[in-house]
């Protein structure tokens, strides 16, 4: 006896997810915009830079690259400030300034450096080359 049309057991919801929202998408790519300032000539300008695979017009785009990729840590923000608390020496490296903008690791960035202090400059460094290297122009205060 017929019971009537096939019917599926298969697993498929009965319902669809809603469609991906843009802020959803994942970046495509990593890509920073780099603006330096009384860092001397021959450092200051603006840069682009692109990794995975590196390019742009930064003239080190590849160790920057390479230098970021080492500096990212899953949790950790590899722009970030300088703690508010951080007890810091009192060293001057110089009017260089830096301001990054862009995506990195699926994440915005808009950080701004400088070398007012032994832990602005330490956070300058670690990003050499992706900013210019200024060192030894750092003065007791």
């Amino acid at each position: 006896m017929p019971l009537g049309p096939a019917t599926s057991t298969s697993a498929v919801p009965a319902t669809m997810p809603p469609p991906a929202r843009p802020e959803d998408e994942p970046v495509s790519g990593d890509h920073l915009t780099v603006v330096v300032r009384n860092a001397g000539p021959g450092r200051d300008g603006r840069y682009e830079l692109s990794c995975h695979p590196a390019g742009g017009d930064h003239p080190e785009a590849a160790e920057a690259c390479r230098v970021l990729d080492a500096n990212t840590v899953w949790g950790r923000d590899t722009f970030a400030a300088v703690d508010p608390g951080s007890v810091c020496t009192l060293q001057y490296g110089g009017p260089a300034t830096a301001h990054v903008t862009g995506n990195w690791a699926g994440r915005p960035v808009d950080a701004s450096y400088d070398r007012g202090d032994g832990c602005e400059i330490a956070r300058w460094d670690h990003l050499v080359p992706l900013l210019p290297a200024l060192g030894g122009t750092t003065a007791a205060v």
